[in-house]
Parts: structure tokens; sequence; C-alpha cells
């Protein structure tokens, strides 16, 4: 098994269940408030924590993952009476656009993992999904992430440097950014993390 390939996500998947809502999500979901039905894309859904939070919070959620067990562990952290707001599709993130157009788009650890090749053309995406007045939450890598200097990652994962980042959030009503970079523990291992954090909103 091959450090990104499918039966990796689905054992770091399955190994997700249970624990709380990133950050990130929880932040999206104080400041967007409760859904009352609206569009929301979870890119990267992994073990469905954040998709079933989102549900619960009353937003119809698409949620995407590669992972072959996506359609079976996903649906299961949502309570059964909820489950008609969960729509889950198993694909790569770069493979499932167009997106429905959205008020909240959360995107945590997913991004980084689109190549290089097609990163701009994913985040163009994102972007155009947005409806006005739309929330967008992101992860991305920066430049100085451990995986940024391994060679065998450099078709493979997408980093950015702040003035990038900068340049992406452009037009966009940015409200955090934040930058983070340390010492910790990725799955089978420990490396050096540099993210970007990023909570921002469609004016119009």
């Amino acid at each position: 098994m091959t450090r990104f390939d499918l039966a990796h996500w689905d054992l770091y998947n399955a190994d997700q269940v249970g624990r709380a809502p990133r950050q990130l999500c929880r932040d999206l979901l104080a400041r967007a408030g409760e859904g009352a039905g609206r569009q929301a894309v979870d890119l990267g859904a992994g073990s469905g924590v954040e998709a079933a939070a989102l549900v619960r919070a009353g937003w119809r959620v698409l949620a995407v993952d590669p992972a072959p067990a996506t359609a079976d562990l996903v649906p299961r952290q949502v309570p059964p009476a909820l489950r008609a707001g969960l729509q889950v599709r198993v694909a790569a993130v770069q493979d499932v656009f167009p997106l429905p157009g959205a008020h909240l788009v959360h995107a945590s650890y997913a991004l980084p993992f689109v190549p290089p090749s097609q990163f701009a053309r994913v985040w163009d995406g994102v972007r155009a999904a947005l409806a006005p007045g739309g929330w967008l939450g992101v992860t991305l890598f920066g430049e100085r992430d451990g995986w940024a200097t391994d060679p065998a990652m450099a078709d493979v994962l997408t980093f950015h440097p702040w003035a990038e980042v900068d340049r992406l959030l452009d037009g966009l009503d940015v409200l955090v950014v934040d930058e983070r970079e340390h010492d910790g523990p990725a799955f089978g291992g420990t490396k050096h993390w540099h993210t970007f954090e990023v909570v921002a909103r469609r004016l119009r």
C-alpha cells in the first residue's frame, strides 16, 4: 500500500470516526448559522464527521471523497432521520465539477491533494459554485510543508506560498487566514506541517 492510495484513505477515514468536527468546520458553522435547507458541499469528506455536523445544522450536504468505503461510511455518521439531507459521491475532488450552487463549501485537507496541474481549474470551480453570500472554508498547504521537499509529491500535492494564497482569495471577504507551522503526527508517522486555514465569504 502506497502512502496515498485509496486503501490508505479507507484506513485513515475509519480511524477518524468518533472524533469531534475540525475547528474549520466549527468556525464555518458559527458564522454561517443554521442551514435551513441551504446547499453545502464537503470536499474530501473522509469519515463523514464534518458532513454529519453540517447535516445536523440543517444543511443539505453533497459529500465528496475518493475512498471506496465512502458510500457506506459517511451515511453512518448521520442519524437515519436526517439522511435525506445527505448526498454522497465517491470521486476525486478534481472529478466532481461543476458543483451545484452552494451557500457553503468546506474543504479541510482536501485541496492540497489536487495535483498542481489541475488545481487552478478546481479552485475556479469552487469559487464559481459559491452563491452570493456563500461561505468558504479551506485548508491549503504552505511551501514549507514537509511533503513539499519530497520529489515523489511534486506532481501529486499542491503547495502555496503566502503571496499565492493571497491571490487565490482576491475578491472574497476574507475573515480568517490562520497560518500554522509545527511538527506533528500524520497518519503512519510524523511530519512538518505548514498550513493555511481560511474562512472567507463571497459578497456578490
